[in-house]
């Protein structure tokens, strides 16, 4: 079982547009709601494929009740905490070209209580649970220290640890060893103070992180492909192109394939990259059912393109 954890969730509203022209009255040809937030959509990739899921995340308010009940449709078990303020409502706008324009609530702020029992939700649900993926933004209220704390917890209790986020909360939490973390380019150069311009730079930042704390390191490297760097090695995937139609969540669902192929070494990376593909093929925060992977399309290797340009670099 893939335990989640969102402790900024929200419902995700996307609306499908010929073009997003300003200062007019726009006619969506497609719209939808999902369950959203970065835990909550590992967690929905997660059923998508078809294992167990349990999602802990505070939930408030008319927004909250819905965000439950979505839950509950995609077959997901929802360990709601309740808070006194609304769930956010994020908004992703898709033109007909695949360009994507995101507006992203702040959200609630959570009280000391409500922060301490978000910790005690994950520990009461944390003995069956074969991982635990922590993800995303911590809202107001939350010291950077707040996943540290949860990952040092989370390892008292013999749980494996997945960590996606940035900044000081995930500086502040490399002390506590978390198992995996899931950087992406950006991320991980802010990390490490540099710029990161090719493969290799990448390479050394994620070896620096795993000196750090890390005990693996997962960058998500866009269209560029992904790395895994741990104690057995670095390895190197990437997808044969297809059409991108939203990438709403991509990354979540590279996260889900990971943790749902074992957590380590190459075939683990190689369904990432194939969960990642997948959901960057379809619409809106769609996730990808097994139908929709396409394994042959993904090439892995232990040789690592150290010298290969990151198609955007980090600053």
């Amino acid at each position: 079982m893939i335990l989640t954890v969102t402790p900024n969730p929200s419902l995700a509203r996307t609306y499908e547009l010929p073009d997003l022209v300003r200062g007019t009255v726009l006619r969506a040809t497609a719209d939808r709601v999902d369950p959203g937030g970065k835990g909550v959509n590992v967690s929905r990739a997660v059923a998508a494929a078809g294992h167990r899921t349990v999602a802990v995340a505070p939930m408030g308010g008319p927004e909250g009740a819905l965000l439950a009940r979505l839950l509950g449709e995609h077959g997901i078990e929802a360990a709601g905490v309740p808070v006194a303020g609304s769930t956010r409502i994020n908004v992703s706008l898709i033109e007909s070209d695949s360009t994507l324009t995101k507006i992203n609530a702040t959200g609630p702020e959570l009280s000391p209580a409500e922060a301490e029992a978000l910790l005690e939700a994950v520990r009461a649900r944390s003995a069956s649970a074969d991982w635990i993926a922590c993800c995303g933004s911590l809202p107001r209220g939350l010291p950077s220290q707040w996943y540290a704390e949860l990952v040092a917890r989370s390892h008292r209790a013999g749980t494996r640890m997945a960590l996606d986020t940035s900044g000081a909360a995930l500086t502040a939490a490399l002390r506590e060893r978390p198992d995996v973390i899931k950087p992406n380019v950006q991320e991980l150069g802010e990390a490490v103070g540099r710029p990161l311009a090719t493969v290799g730079d990448t390479l050394e930042a994620a070896e620096e992180l795993r000196g750090r704390g890390a005990r693996s390191v997962l960058p998500n490297l866009g269209a560029d492909g992904q790395l895994l760097v741990e104690a057995s090695g670095s390895y190197f995937a990437s997808a044969r192109a297809g059409t991108v139609r939203s990438d709403v969540g991509a990354g979540d669902a590279s996260l889900a394939g990971f943790l749902t192929a074992g957590g380590q070494g190459l075939e683990a990376l190689a369904a990432a990259v194939a969960h990642g593909a997948a959901a960057g093929q379809l619409a809106g925060s769609l996730m990808p059912t097994p139908a929709d992977l396409d394994p042959a399309a993904v090439a892995s290797s232990a040789d690592v393109p150290v010298d290969r340009p990151l198609t955007e670099p980090a600053p």
